[in-house]
């Protein structure tokens, strides 16, 4: 024991040496972002346009908790975003917490467990998510959610509804050429449960699907011991994209006697419809292939795009009775958008010019209300500190309050 001491002590020694790597301490984590003042404005102001546009439509805001039972949030059709899901132990109860990486499965628990009538519910949100991974292109995991719910009614005309207060959204956002991507997750449904696909043929023609790989397809449905009907139809699929003709093309397809076929066609082509009529302007196609939150949707799905995003800008649809395990199952229809994605989309000119005006650091009770007055007016005012390095210009203001002998008053002020 003896004879080991002094190494022992010496490699404390060298130790006690070493230099420890600090990382910056203005480092953030990978994918998480911090707004800073201008875009922060932008932000703001984009928000509370779109909450008062969703107001005026009957949408009511509701405030779902950052954290909540890892249960709640992975419930039912949640089961999806498992791995998305920063998880936690509560110290207080013992059990697993979650981190919200989507906020919709809370609001429907609002609507099933808190809000107990049965006609439609209109309600709104908007939050910071967190996600594990984040979206692969824009490499954020801390986008800001903002979405609108329609519960109580399954008709086309609630999914009509959502799609056409989406549609303003993005409008109030400053977004031109829009492009409409609409699907239907239960014709994909009844051919998989007509067919007799176990729950792992299911799961594997679904990963091809969502790869666009034919070749692959082709060679998997092959060695598979089902009708050769549905052969040719789940090879078809990946065929049934593009403009009005695919409804028709896939109508001529579909043709085997399912009445969920037949009711699913007809809503997209009722939809579309519609949708053409009020929106003229719109671009509309179809892919019957895109089984975009396959496990999550129950009926039309759609997507919004814009040519200078190489990814969607906003997606949605029908996801009836999520609400069961909360304790009442009711028809679903709904969107939602990344509101840091929109305004960093808003133009610099979209976004409205608030006067600025320099008060100067005079110990005054004339001016001391002058300033009061100008912000009870909604203008902003920034009051000089004594001693204070900068002034008008380097504080971003474009007027001055000016004593003009008489009283204090608002002039221009340029760089």
């Amino acid at each position: 024991m003896a004879d080991g001491a002094p190494a022992l002590c010496g490699r404390r020694l060298r130790l006690g040496h070493m230099k420890i790597q600090k990382k910056d301490p203005w480092l953030l984590p990978e994918g998480i972002t911090e707004v800073l003042p201008d875009d922060a404005a932008r932000l703001e102001g984009l928000r509370r346009t779109l909450l008062d546009t969703f107001a005026t439509w009957g949408y009511q805001l509701v405030i779902p908790p950052f954290v909540d039972f890892l249960d709640s949030l992975l419930t039912g059709s949640g089961h999806d975003l498992d791995l998305q899901t920063f998880k936690l132990t509560d110290q207080l109860s013992g059990k697993l917490l979650g981190v919200r990486s989507d906020m919709t499965p809370q609001v429907a628990r609002i609507d099933a467990h808190n809000l107990h009538h049965d006609w439609p519910t209109r309600l709104c949100y908007v939050g910071t998510t967190l996600q594990t991974l984040g979206d692969a292109l824009e490499k954020n995991r801390s986008p800001m959610q903002i979405g609108a719910e329609l519960y109580g009614h399954a008709g086309i005309e609630s999914d009509y509804e959502i799609i056409c207060l989406m549609l303003e959204m993005l409008a109030i956002s400053g977004l031109q050429n829009v492009h409409l991507d609409l699907g239907h997750v239960g014709i994909y449904r009844a051919l998989a449960d007509m067919a007799g696909l176990d729950d792992q043929q299911e799961a594997e023609l679904f990963e091809v699907l969502q790869r666009k790989a034919r070749p692959e397809l082709f060679a998997m449905i092959d060695g598979w011991a089902i009708d050769t009907r549905f052969k040719t139809l789940f090879n078809a699929l990946p065929t049934l994209n593009g403009g009005a003709d695919v409804i028709e093309r896939a109508a001529s397809l579909l043709t085997i006697g399912n009445p969920v076929l037949d009711r699913a066609l007809a809503d997209l082509r009722d939809l579309a419809s519609r949708l053409s009529i009020d929106f003229p302007s719109l671009a509309i196609s179809f892919d019957l292939a895109e089984l975009r939150g396959y496990h999550y949707h129950t009926g039309i799905v759609f997507a919004a795009f814009v040519p200078t995003v190489g990814r969607e800008i906003a997606r949605g649809g029908r996801y009836d009775n999520i609400g069961g395990v909360f304790g009442r199952a009711r028809p679903a229809t709904g969107f939602s958008a990344d509101l840091k994605v929109l305004a960093s989309l808003l133009a610099q000119d979209e976004c409205e010019v608030v006067q600025t005006v320099f008060a100067p650091a005079v110990n005054d009770r004339a001016l001391t209300q002058t300033v009061r007055d100008l912000r009870v007016d909604g203008l902003k005012v920034i009051q000089q500190l004594p001693g204070q390095m900068g002034g008008a210009v380097e504080l971003g203001c474009n007027a001055v309050l000016q004593w003009d002998g008489q009283r204090w008053v608002v002039n221009p002020h340029s760089p």
